[in-house]
């Protein structure tokens, strides 16, 4: 969350749950919890359709975010090629998007592990509104 922040605090963690509850309900796929063997919440990651509003306009996106506990240890991985796979097999996508920020490594040593290909074509810039800008660099996975 550096790249965007720092940690989101309960209401913008709150909108963020509604957005997922809303797009679930228009598409059927939204992001996923991912608890540890213990039940012990870890973060999310999951797929999640983009609309026309987004300077790619409408697309499917993969993203996660974990607690810093649970970093490198193969989670974020493991669960974000669950999602791609279920993108690609049970929902039948052609195409999933993912970005990040330049200075954010670890999701990018994520991207390449998943063997996402780069796209540099597709970056783009958001208005953070009265925040620094945000760009976004892109990666794009699709079914093997």
């Amino acid at each position: 969350m550096a790249g965007l922040g720092g940690p989101l605090d309960r209401g913008h963690c709150d909108q963020k749950f509604d957005s997922y509850l809303r797009a679930f309900k228009k598409y059927g796929f939204t992001r996923w919890v991912v608890e540890d063997r213990e039940g012990r919440f870890l973060g999310y990651t999951g797929v999640m359709a983009r609309n026309e509003e987004h300077p790619l306009g409408f697309h499917c996106e993969i993203g996660w975010r974990f607690s810093r506990d649970a970093w490198g240890q193969g989670y974020t991985t493991e669960a974000a090629k669950a999602a791609l796979d279920d993108a690609f097999t049970r929902l039948g996508l052609h195409e999933v998007i993912a970005y990040t920020a330049p200075d954010n490594i670890r999701s990018q040593a994520v991207m390449a592990r998943l063997k996402l290909q780069r796209d540099p074509a597709r970056d783009f810039t958001i208005d953070a509104e009265g925040k620094p800008n945000w760009n976004g660099l892109v990666w794009i996975a699709q079914p093997s």
